[in-house]
């Protein structure tokens, strides 16, 4: 595995190596040249230590007390739209109405920049249950993860405490069937097959029908993905008071968090397994995302809330 990462790191820097004396001529915009320097300086760069900076060692899963508790960063676009989608104000005609009207958002920031470190993953899940999460949105995600059975002890212990956790299934247009995507759903060894609805990979689908219905982005698969949800052009909040058009399997995934959270203010007595059988028992299905995913359908919300009403009138 770590051979591979390395090779495919070497790889995907000399990609962006060529750029570099382009940058300051004029030949990109200033949000293309700032991506490109992010790469090269930052998440491509093996020898770039980010960890000195805060303190700690990743390798250590003992130490969680390091960081702090400025969650807005340097940059805040991406978690700020995310949060948006689940939950910004509705009916105010300012941006757009988040899914769920009555949530409560927890900020738990564990990925700075695009790279998340499974030491952070793993204690980032545990905070958020901890301190009384029900739905965890994880709007990021990586190919390739040293330490996930770390991770995968931090997901059973969020299904032990009845959490449902809303997964982005990630922007490369693969079928994560047979390509690895981290975090995964949780492993048998660590929970039974029932309690891994707790634990849900969402693609993300345009507005477009037929053959343009799956976001050109998304990646699917027929036994990790479990549905869909519209995650292509999606207008929201970002910092500064203004929204933005963005799209990815980002948007999809808090698109799910949120009506797992409406669901919960408006049915408190259901377990959060109970939710997310509901959302996935209640998909719009359509054909194209039969093979694509385990449900074959769009999340549909207001079939979910009948689900539910039916079963606890």
């Amino acid at each position: 595995m770590f051979v591979n990462a390395e090779s495919s790191l070497n790889e995907d820097v000399s990609q962006f190596e060529p750029y570099r004396d382009m940058i300051g001529k004029g030949m990109f915009d200033k949000e293309t040249e700032e991506y490109i320097k992010d790469q090269l300086d930052f998440n491509l760069n093996p020898n770039y230590d980010d960890r000195t900076l805060i303190g700690d060692n990743p390798d250590d899963f003992n130490d969680k007390y390091y960081g702090n508790g400025d969650c807005e960063g340097p940059d805040a676009l991406h978690g700020t739209h995310v949060a948006g989608i689940i939950g910004a104000l509705r009916g105010n005609k300012k941006g757009g109405d988040g899914v769920a009207d009555n949530v409560l958002i927890m900020s738990v920031r564990a990925v700075p920049n695009g790279d998340e470190h499974d030491k952070d993953v793993a204690n980032a899940i545990r905070y958020a249950v901890d301190n009384g999460a029900k739905v965890i949105n994880m709007s990021f995600g990586k190919g390739f993860s040293p330490y996930h059975d770390k991770v995968q002890e931090a997901i059973a212990y969020a299904v032990s405490k009845d959490v449902l956790m809303i997964h982005a299934a990630g922007n490369d247009a693969v079928d994560i069937d047979y390509t690895e995507n981290y975090p995964k759903k949780p492993a048998f060894d660590y929970i039974d097959s029932n309690n891994r609805k707790l634990f849900l990979n969402i693609g993300a689908n345009t507005k477009n029908e037929g053959e343009e219905l799956i976001a050109s982005f998304s990646n699917f698969g027929a036994s990790e993905v479990d549905v869909f949800a519209p995650g292509n052009e999606i207008y929201n909040s970002v910092p500064q008071s203004d929204y933005k058009n963005l799209q990815g399997t980002s948007m999809a995934a808090p698109m799910v968090a949120g009506v797992a959270a409406l669901l919960k203010s408006r049915y408190p007595q259901a377990s959060m397994l109970e939710i997310s059988d509901a959302i996935t028992r209640t998909v719009s299905k359509h054909e194209q995302l039969s093979e694509k995913s385990i449900t074959g359908g769009i999340v549909n919300v207001y079939q979910a809330a009948l689900y539910l009403e039916n079963r606890f009138k």
